[in-house]
């Protein structure tokens, strides 16, 4: 299971989908151009300390990015589509990207993509934010496969006895 990021807008959320995938075991992929600079302020501020334990591939462009991850179901996540997250199966190699925040990602890369899911919502909302649909959708791929890191004792994962 990977994330990807297609030329994402906003430091903040890039820093929480790192944070993340850092949590997780999920690596994340960038498509770049970002639309803002990669180390800027904001970015390091949201990914904290988790920046060293992220497993971040950083990408030129879409077309690049596509071609090295031949073999592997491409799942978009969309508010232009009726197929519900909830209703489908996910595999262990699926990708799940994620657009822009200011304008998803364009027709061309809709054409292409293997599977198109949406977060079913209220009637009259537009989208939720980037990172909490990433969270969302993410645990149920994650549940679904196994794919959750094993949970070692209290006293191992804190420190606490």
């Amino acid at each position: 299971m990977r994330l990807a990021l297609y030329q994402p807008d906003i430091p903040p959320n890039v820093g929480t989908l790192l944070r993340l995938g850092a949590c997780l075991g999920v690596p994340v992929d960038i498509i770049e151009p970002c639309g803002f600079p990669f180390g800027a302020r904001d970015l390091k501020r949201a990914v904290m300390d988790y920046r060293d334990a992220a497993d971040v591939t950083r990408h030129v462009s879409f077309q690049a990015f596509h071609k090295s991850i031949a073999g592997n179901r491409l799942v978009l996540l969309t508010t232009r589509v009726d197929a519900p997250y909830t209703e489908f199966t996910f595999t262990e190699s699926d990708i799940l990207m994620l657009g822009r925040e200011s304008a998803g990602v364009p027709d061309d890369i809709h054409a292409i993509v293997d599977h198109r899911l949406v977060i079913p919502m209220v009637p009259g909302m537009r989208s939720i934010n980037v990172a909490v649909s990433a969270a969302m959708v993410l645990g149920e791929a994650l549940r679904q496969t196994a794919g959750f890191p094993k949970i070692g004792s209290l006293s191992e994962t804190t420190g606490l006895v």
